[in-house]
């Protein structure tokens, strides 16, 4: 498990959405994460639809019901255990446990490696 810094805490505003690019040093691959912010608390899962490509961070926050809707077939996804509302999705998505340093005001993520 490796915890990863994606963002400063004072650059993440409520209601935004942000792309985090991430290379696994241990199997090369690329992964894309998705942070928010949502009345104070940060979140944090894949940020690749799990029905079709598409990147989450361009899609549509409901801060009420602490959602994300991809924009390409409008799937919503719950953003505290990643679990698809509606079709087309029917795979959650995975969601990662976020802390905030006080040391550096980053805000890291916990990477099962």
């Amino acid at each position: 498990m490796e915890w990863i810094k994606v963002c400063d805490e004072k650059s993440l505003n409520d209601g935004d959405l942000v792309g985090f690019d991430y290379q696994d040093n241990n199997d090369n691959k690329k992964k894309k994460l998705l942070i928010t912010k949502i009345h104070g608390k940060i979140y944090a899962t894949d940020g690749i639809c799990t029905h079709e490509y598409a990147e989450l961070s361009s899609g549509f926050l409901n801060e009420e019901e602490k959602t994300v809707t991809c924009p390409l077939h409008l799937s919503v996804f719950n953003l505290d255990n990643g679990s698809p509302l509606n079709p087309p999705a029917e795979k959650p998505l995975k969601t990662y446990e976020v802390k905030v340093k006080e040391d550096d005001g980053g805000v890291y993520v916990l990477l099962k490696c």
